[in-house]
């Protein structure tokens, strides 16, 4: 009796920095691509998403390769949701989509930078940025210490 072997999987590893374990199916990224990434323990990279036309840093996500697959292809930013372990499409659920314009690796190709046209708000929480709430230096004075200095 012969059995058939299971399904190829990138094989699981442990996870990195608190993610979640990921294991994604067979990417149809183009193997350049893929052979010159760095991606994390848990085969993911940061992809910083940015307004094209003002330079405004609106958030961060985290795709795998078949997430960059999917970007890269549809015009749309898709990422690897930690969290609930599934691929999203930003604006799917919300409505504020991610139009793509450009996608770049860093020097370290560690990192992608996804110029984006937002339409709505990028951050979850309906504000226009991640970045938003929490500023903790602003031109050039830590607000911890400035408040203390008060």
């Amino acid at each position: 009796m012969t059995s058939t072997p299971p399904p190829a999987r990138r094989p699981a590893t442990a996870p990195h920095r608190g993610a979640s374990r990921h294991s994604a199916p067979s990417s149809r990224l183009d193997p350049e691509i893929a052979a010159r990434l760095k991606r994390s323990a848990d085969g993911l990279v940061p992809a910083i998403a940015q307004q094209y036309d003002t330079g405004e840093v609106l958030m961060l996500g985290w795709m795998d390769d078949e997430a960059l697959h999917r970007t890269l292809t549809t015009g749309r930013c898709t990422y690897w949701s930690r969290s609930r372990g599934e691929y999203w499409v930003k604006g799917d659920t919300s409505g504020h989509f991610q139009w793509v314009k450009s996608v770049a690796l860093d020097c370290d190709a560690d990192t992608v930078l996804v110029k984006v046209d937002q339409v709505g708000a990028a951050c979850h929480t309906g504000a226009r940025t991640c970045f938003d709430a929490d500023v903790l230096r602003k031109d050039g004075v830590d607000s911890g210490a400035a408040a203390s200095d008060q």
